[in-house]
């Protein structure tokens, strides 16, 4: 990635960051999601969402979203790839009260305050921050990561009107129903040979 030339992506409106944009890599071990400073020009191994609000970066952190990546989306070898046109194009997804899009945003704010401090601490020496990376963190897997994740999800399926917790065929079997009756705020359908 490269800088690029100051306000070539002004975003705005309620909620709004200003940091940029959201991106995810095409392919990685873990669906991870970041902000991107306005100043970086992302390449085609990024896939780039041009919001700034920490409710759509939650749902998109969310495991039910993560679930539906990991089975509708492909593979490289043994790693997930995020392809757009089924794993975010065909995501149906929630419809929440503003109460719920709130705790949602909150507990997507904490995720992301917690990992940038667990990133960036203060006063760290360069060959420490060089080790500080989002994959070493999902690597080690504190406790307190599980449990802002844990937050997020809850908020993520009270969004549905599920309950908290659902295992994973639960999530996507939700999902997939969600998608083909057009309930929920995906774009298009899965196909019979996308069923997972």
């Amino acid at each position: 990635m490269r800088p690029c030339a100051p306000g070539w992506n002004r975003t705005g409106g309620p909620g709004a960051r200003n940091a940029g944009s959201l991106a995810t890599p095409r392919v990685a071990k873990y669906r991870l999601f970041a902000w991107l400073p306005t100043t970086t020009l992302p390449d085609s191994q990024l896939i780039v969402f041009a919001r700034d609000d920490d409710y759509f970066f939650g749902v998109l952190h969310s495991r039910p979203h993560e679930v539906w990546g990991l089975r509708l989306g492909t593979q490289l070898e043994t790693r997930p790839r995020y392809t757009p046109t089924t794993t975010f194009e065909k995501f149906p997804m929630p419809r929440p009260t503003p109460a719920v899009a709130e705790e949602i945003a909150a507990a997507a704010q904490e995720l992301n305050r917690l990992r940038e401090g667990w990133l960036n601490p203060p006063g760290a020496e360069d060959a420490v921050l060089r080790r500080r990376t989002l994959t070493n963190l999902y690597n080690e897997r504190p406790s307190w990561l599980d449990q802002a994740h844990a937050r997020l999800d809850a908020a993520v399926h009270a969004a549905y009107g599920w309950p908290y917790p659902l295992s994973d065929d639960e999530i996507l079997s939700r999902l997939v129903d969600l998608n083909l009756s057009g309930q929920a705020g995906s774009t298009a359908t899965v196909t019979a040979e996308e069923m997972p």
